[in-house]
């Protein structure tokens, strides 16, 4: 049965069309996957089809009694309820849960009120009779509409989505961009819409998780049909069936999924392009035969002539091939060779507050690795990448990196753009030397062209801040590559070529990102933070059916009854070692105290004198000093608390 159909759907912004003619459709069950490049109306076709947007021309088909859900690009999530503390239904994460649920928690409370009637004084036998009537017909409709679960169904769901119970009781106002938009997909899973439009929904989201959707939207009911839009190819593979090809605005429907969409895809464009060009032979044979008959001039060479060239005219043309829509274009450049050690981290330790992030982390990281970072959202990975490239300072450790190293680091928030510049100027004030054809050209490869060059950076959508991004790193000369999410916000064409040229690359990389089809094909070695800082040697493959065989290993069994003596000597022994930590730590508190005091009055002595009168300059020592104050007040709440635990 036919779940959803579109007919002509086009849709224009003044005289620039987005879409034209697009026409497909999909049964109960389908689960579709809208691919393209960046800005090729992929998010502009499913807004049409929620009904966020208004197509130009054409029309829309939802089978009869179908309900539709969207997980919008970065959902703002609204709030749902009136406010009131004391209502399951409230700001918090759990409440906005129990808002799915809002009838069964309303039937709660008429239960309850009506259980306090029952056990109030001084009713009469006709009352009692009604409302215990009314309880039992109210209770049953409550357990058969899964009353009984709702509440544990709505911590699981939250659970898998990364939120634990610190979160449960959180307001929504509090969160951040990023997890409103995975609390916004978990209450949209919740309500189990037949027909689940999802744009992007793999933003924000760690391997873990990524994987729990995956297994989610596989079992999604069978009349259920989900269309989405995702830059992550392991995930497009693992969940969709067909694939609708977005491309100059054209749509064509391939019943397969994307890997063997890509396959079929190019099959198709050559045979396309085959059909075209013998078309095209025949036209001009046909042409050539006209013409030599209107040459020989005679009555039948006439009637011959006239013959073809009706048979011309009925001809249905094959138009002519598009190209395949532009991508960028670029390879890195080694500055050379490094020494063997790239980089000896020793005794890392980060965190903010109480938050411990990581302790005592060493590694060591060799010329040519691939070094991957992973472990699950908020176990510090963008933390080590930002203290790996000197934008922030651990509360104790040393990275040394080794001979001859030049480091390139990409930032995954693109933090290192000035907003008021222009395209143009941002790589020209990074690269003054160049020309400016140099320069055109190298943003030229990453797709700014014309009047792009002429932006401001401050209105670039993610993927051109991007790419820009990019194009800034390239013309850099490293040998060691620092890369935190390179992938977010580039379209699956864009990472490909990211992917060749890092695999042709001759250096050294380290990198976190969640693309799982990105880390397969580049990573030999995995630092795994999620599993206090362990290294794993080998690729993706091997490191997956390494914590697969970790995740089965029994735990050893511990003795239920153990002799007083052992006990009292391995309570005095952890007592022992307590204490030496605890002398080691405040060692180390003591010096970083020092080194951050003495740092702070360096920067008021600059804040005061030379730097003064440079706003700028300013800016950066107000916010380093704000940072290294933080990070005192927290070193000298520990010192404190390990004076108390030594008494």
């Amino acid at each position: 049965m036919i779940s959803i159909s579109t007919s002509g759907i086009s849709y224009r912004i003044g005289d620039r069309e987005i879409l034209k003619d697009i026409t497909f459709a999909i049964e109960e069950g389908d689960r579709l996957a809208v691919v393209g490049v960046n800005g090729s109306g992929k998010s502009t076709l499913l807004n049409i089809i929620y009904g966020d947007y208004e197509a130009s021309s054409g029309s829309v088909f939802i089978a009869k009694d179908k309900s539709v859900g969207m997980l919008h690009q970065n959902d703002a999530f609204n709030i749902i309820g009136n406010g009131d503390e004391d209502s399951p239904i409230n700001g918090t994460v759990l409440g906005q849960m129990y808002a799915v649920f809002a009838e069964l928690v309303e039937m709660e409370g008429r239960l309850q009120n009506i259980q306090n009637q029952l056990d109030s004084d001084g009713l009469s036998y006709e009352t009692a009779t009604r409302l215990s009537a009314e309880y039992s017909n109210l209770n049953s409709r409550y357990i058969s509409e899964g009353g009984l679960y709702f509440r544990s169904r709505c911590c699981s769901i939250l659970k898998n989505l990364g939120f634990d119970e610190s979160f449960w009781q959180m307001q929504v106002t509090s969160l951040s961009g990023g997890q409103r938009t995975r609390l916004a997909l978990a209450r949209l899973l919740f309500r189990e819409p037949d027909i689940l439009i999802l744009d992007e929904p793999t933003n924000h989201l760690d391997v873990e998780t990524m994987e729990w959707l995956e297994s989610h939207l596989a079992a999604y009911g069978k009349t259920k049909t989900v269309i989405l839009v995702s830059h992550d190819r392991m995930f497009l593979d693992r969940v969709t069936n067909k694939t609708l090809d977005i491309e100059h605005g054209e749509s064509k429907l391939y019943r397969c999924s994307y890997t063997q969409y890509v396959s079929e895809k190019e099959k198709y464009r050559k045979e396309y392009e085959k059909r075209y060009e013998l078309q095209q032979r025949e036209i001009a044979r046909i042409e050539a035969y006209i013409e030599q008959q209107r040459r020989w001039n005679r009555e039948r060479n006439i009637i011959a002539a006239e013959s073809r060239e009706k048979a011309l005219a009925r001809m249905v043309k094959i138009e002519k091939p598009k190209s395949a829509p532009r991508s960028i274009r670029f390879r890195l450049t080694s500055s050379g060779e490094s020494g063997n050690d790239v980089a000896d981290i020793r005794n890392l330790t980060m965190g903010y507050g109480d938050n411990l992030l990581f302790k005592d982390l060493s590694f060591l990281v060799k010329k040519r690795d691939r070094l991957f970072v992973s472990g699950p959202n908020g176990c510090g990975k963008s933390t080590l990448i930002k203290i790996l490239t000197g934008s922030l300072e651990p509360l104790s450790g040393t990275v040394e990196f080794g001979y001859n190293v030049t480091v390139g680091y990409y930032d995954q928030e693109n933090q290192n753009l000035t907003e008021e510049n222009t395209v143009l100027d941002e790589l020209w004030d990074s690269y003054p030397n160049l020309t400016q054809t140099e320069i055109r050209n190298t943003l030229a490869s990453f797709m700014f062209r014309g009047d792009d060059i002429e932006k401001k950076v401050s209105v670039l959508s993610g993927g051109e801040r991007a790419r820009l991004t990019l194009a800034k790193l390239i013309l850099s000369r490293m040998n060691v590559l620092i890369l935190d999410e390179p992938t977010n916000h580039l379209d699956i064409d864009s990472r490909e070529v990211l992917e060749n040229a890092l695999a042709a690359f001759e250096g050294t990389i380290i990198a976190v990102s969640h693309d799982r089809y990105f880390t397969k094909r580049l990573a030999t070695k995995f630092l795994d933070l999620g599993n206090g800082g362990e290294l794993f040697i080998g690729g993706w493959d091997a490191y997956q059916d390494y914590l697969q065989r970790r995740s089965l290993k029994p735990q050893p069994e511990r003795s239920t009854a153990p002799d007083s003596r052992s006990v009292e000597y391995t309570e005095k022994k952890k007592s022992q070692a307590e204490k030496r930590k605890r002398e080691k730590r405040k060692a180390e508190i003591a010096r970083e105290i020092s080194k951050l005091e003495k740092e702070i009055v360096e920067i008021e002595d600059l804040l005061f004198g030379e730097a003064a009168t440079d706003y700028q300059r300013v800016s950066e020592l107000t916010d380093r000093k704000i940072q290294a104050e933080d990070i005192l007040m927290s070193l000298y709440e520990e010192e404190e608390e390990l004076e108390n635990a030594d008494g």
